[in-house]
């Protein structure tokens, strides 16, 4: 058996501004929200305001990632969302997340069940300053 992965979907997340809640018993806490922006792939919608990232800096330097937001698909359904992760403070490269769906009626099942990995990468634009983070989205499988 093996691994295989199929990408399902990109979520570009644009970010507002951090709002620093300060040392807590077990970190640093910051909260970063989710003001909008777009899905694409098997699925295309928006991602609706209103959702945040509750940004842990751990005492050694890591970081835990947990966001929860929502996206408004095109066909009307509408999909929660968990991602989570644990990083490197200063990640180099794409950071591994596991997102997992909450899927309504009406929406797309598929999303409900297996296994899906992020590839997260943080962005800002030069031009305007806005932050952002991009998300591919892939569904792994096993094969023989």
């Amino acid at each position: 058996m093996r691994l295989t992965g199929e990408h399902v979907l990109t979520i570009d997340a644009v970010l507002g501004d951090v709002v620093d809640v300060g040392e807590t018993p077990t970190g640093r806490r910051r909260v970063i929200p989710v003001v909008g922006g777009t899905v694409a792939g098997r699925v295309a919608g928006v991602v609706l305001p209103g959702g945040a990232d509750w940004n842990l800096e751990r005492s050694d330097g890591s970081c835990e990632l947990s966001a929860r937001y929502e996206l408004r698909l095109d066909d009307g359904s509408v999909v929660s969302v968990v991602n989570t992760a644990v990083h490197e403070a200063s990640p180099r490269q794409p950071i591994l997340t596991t997102p997992r769906f909450d899927v309504g009626d009406g929406g797309p099942v598929w999303l409900r069940t297996g296994v899906h990995v992020g590839l997260l990468v943080l962005r800002t634009d030069d031009r305007t300053g806005v932050r952002s983070v991009r998300v591919e989205v892939h569904r792994v499988g096993a094969v023989e």
